[in-house]
């Protein structure tokens, strides 16, 4: 049986014990001066108004309880059924309310005879009156202190039923901040595992940024190696060229004998070293 359908039935048998005592208290009421005590029983009208009342309060509640629970239940017919149950409930709800007034009318008119008799009786004079007279005021001291005490305990049991029902909410209150500690530590879990990934990222780009500045840097030197050799073989080419140029200022030289020298270039290594020391460096 599911859940909420075991409620409405917890509901349902609260209900019938409550009604059952309701009921009780109202004949009660309703038979109240009738035994011929007026003054005993009017002194303990109160008290059974109060456990009327109480009951009344104990039905509103649980019509309220079954309101909730009626949008609930699974299938739709449960709902329907639930709703004419409420309804119902509301009309006995109401019927219990008028029994109870016309009970306290019934014995207010029954007290009213039977202190009207009692009345009678003590201004008859006599040693019965006066023997019934001490026997009421004894009873009425008694009756009083009895509905103080009961008075007491009903303020008792009202207090505890509040503090119960603080303590239902408070413990409602912590079971839902548990369940939102748990939710928010799956949230961090699962953030946990993303941070590692992001952090496992995070080094594998600082390596990758290492790596392409040590190839950037060995990059660089190789170009700035061949910059430099190609400036140095360059400014040597100058060099020779500025000193064939002053050796043909000079005279030394003429432009004929290097050509000669560039195209005949293996027949003068056999020849004789009889030219200036700039053909070694040509």
């Amino acid at each position: 049986m599911d859940e909420v359908t075991q409620a409405v039935e917890n509901l349902k048998k609260d209900w019938s014990q409550v009604v059952a005592q309701l009921e009780v208290c109202i004949a009660a009421i309703g038979s109240c001066g009738m035994m011929g005590k007026g003054t005993e029983e009017a002194n303990s009208l109160p008290r059974l108004n109060g456990s009327a009342q109480d009951a009344l309060q104990l039905l509103n509640a649980l019509q309220c309880r079954l309101d909730l629970l009626a949008e609930q239940l699974p299938s739709f017919e449960e709902v329907q059924s639930g709703q004419a149950t409420l309804g119902s409930w509301k009309e006995q709800c109401q019927k219990l309310r008028a029994s109870l007034r016309s009970a306290n009318l019934q014995a207010k008119a029954n007290i009213k005879k039977a202190a009207e008799e009692e009345r009678k009786l003590l201004l008859g004079g006599g040693e019965e009156s006066t023997i019934r007279r001490r026997n009421l005021q004894t009873k009425a001291g008694m009756t009083s202190a009895a509905e103080s005490i009961t008075e007491s305990l009903r303020r008792s049991r009202q207090l505890m039923v509040q503090e119960v029902e603080r303590s239902a909410n408070t413990l409602s209150t912590f079971d839902e901040s548990t369940s939102v500690l748990r939710q928010a530590e799956g949230e961090y879990q699962g953030q946990r595992s993303l941070l590692m990934r992001t952090r496992g990222l995070l080094s594998t780009m600082q390596r990758q940024d290492v790596l392409d500045r040590i190839i950037l840097t060995i990059g660089f030197l190789i170009f700035s190696l061949a910059v430099l050799y190609v400036v140095s073989r360059r400014i040597g080419l100058l060099t020779l060229q500025r000193k064939l140029a002053d050796a043909i200022r000079s005279g030394s030289i003429s432009a004929e004998d290097i050509v000669g020298k560039v195209q005949h270039g293996p027949a003068l290594t056999n020849a004789p070293p009889t030219a200036p020391a700039v053909y070694d460096e040509l």
